[in-house]
This record gives structure tokens, C-alpha cells and sequence, in this order.
């Protein structure tokens, strides 16, 4: 049923996205063949006669950008296990691999740090490194979490801690997709909200009107 909104969700970010883009290409294709200009060019040129409008469109654009990253958090994966050197884990797509483990003191904390290997079906990745850390004199500890960030998905590895034995270490792995655009929706949003303020090259004009009653009166003094 999750997965059904989330689709539900994908097919009006879709539709918004499409329509937008055809206004666009529509004014774009006008001018382009009445100055004899390429399809970017005229498209620089319509959103510079009418920042408002195609800046607003922009933004429109940023949000349905935003929300296709929200309706990834259906999808979200995650899962924690204790791991050795040596042992591996599975989540989604995803396996990770222990490497190594390794310990060891700085001048204001202590720290445990797992060196993971990363592969995708079957293919190496590359290692990511989360660690541990516990400050002495706050008596608190902090995680450094090891992230590898793509544009359709987001790994990350966080060092939960050492099992009660303390021979293993506690990995948490998540798999968060479509986190990125989020973000790129967020820089769209906020593009589109400078074109709004760039003065429009063409100035919107309102046809004059007059009153018929005062015209008539004037010319009839006049006379």
C-alpha cells in the first residue's frame, strides 16, 4: 500500500513536471523561429522577457523535484548486525564487508573505527569508513558516519558501537533513495526565486482607457 502511493505521488510529479516543460518548449520553439536562435538560447530569451512567470515555473519545478526525493522515503531500506573482520552484510542491493577493525586514542577522545567494503551486485564500489568516538571529559559519544551519495540512492554505515563481548562491531547500514533530489529541488527553488526578482526585459503594458463622458465634455469646450 506504501508502495502504492509512493506511485500514486511519482505519477503527479510526473504530470506537473511535463506540463511545465511544454510551456517552456512552446514559447521556447516560437522565438526561436521567428530570431532564428538554438532551443537554449530562446529559452534564456522567454524567461528573460517574463522572469515572474518562467521563474515561477521554475520554482513549481523545484518543488515537484523536492517531492519526487520525499516520495523516495517509501523505499527507504535498513538493517544492523554484528559484524567481525571478515563477515559481511546485505542490504538492498548492497553488501558490505568488514575489512577491518581497528582501535585507538587521540589526545581528547578514544575511537573504533571499521573499514568496510562496498559492492553492488557484485561489482567493488569502494570502502567507506564509519567511526566510533568517546570523548573523555564529556563522558559523550559520536558516530562519523561513512556515506556514499548518488543521484538515485544514498548508502550509509554507522558505527552503532561494540557488541557486549566487544569482540564485534555493531554496523548499521541504511539505504535512503533519492535523498539527492531533495537538495537539487532546493537549489531549483531557490534559482527560480532570483529569476523572479530580475527585471523583466519587456515591460507588461495595459491597454489606456478614457472615460467617453469626459472626452466628449472636453471636446465640446474646446470648441
Amino acid at each position: 500500500m506504501r508502495h502504492f502511493y509512493a506511485l500514486i505521488s511519482f505519477g503527479f510529479c510526473l504530470f506537473v513536471a511535463l506540463t511545465i516543460l511544454v510551456e517552456f518548449y512552446k514559447g521556447a520553439q516560437s522565438i526561436g523561429a521567428k530570431n532564428q536562435m538554438n532551443l537554449m538560447r530562446a529559452t534564456v530569451e522567454l524567461t528573460h522577457r517574463n522572469t515572474r512567470r518562467y521563474g515561477g515555473y521554475l520554482v513549481h519545478m523545484g518543488i515537484v523535484l523536492a517531492f519526487i526525493g520525499f516520495t523516495g522515503h517509501a523505499f527507504n531500506q535498513n538493517e544492523v548486525k554484528e559484524l567481525s573482520t571478515g563477515d559481511a552484510m546485505k542490504v538492498g542491493a548492497y553488501e558490505v564487508r568488514m575489512v577491518n577493525l581497528a582501535q585507538g586514542d587521540e589526545s581528547n577522545y578514544s575511537w573504533h573505527r571499521a573499514t568496510m567494503a562496498v559492492s553492488k551486485n557484485g561489482e567493488l564500489l569502494g570502502t567507506l569508513e564509519p567511526e566510533k568516538r568517546f570523548y573523555t571529559a564529556s563522558k559523550q559519544g559520536t558516530s562519523e558516519v561513512g556515506i556514499r551519495v548518488r543521484p538515485n540512492e544514498d548508502l550509509y554505515l554507522n558505527f552503532g558501537g561494540m557488541s557486549d563481548d566487544n569482540q564485534r562491531a555493531v554496523i548499521q547500514a541504511y539505504v535512503f533513495p533519492l535523498v539527492s533530489w531533495i537538495w537539487i529541488g532546493t537549489l531549483v527553488v531557490i534559482f527560480g526565486t532570483l529569476v523572479c526578482l530580475v527585471p523583466s526585459k519587456i515591460k507588461l503594458q495595459y491597454a489606456r482607457t478614457e472615460v467617453v463622458g469626459y472626452a466628449k465634455k472636453n471636446a465640446t469646450v474646446q470648441k
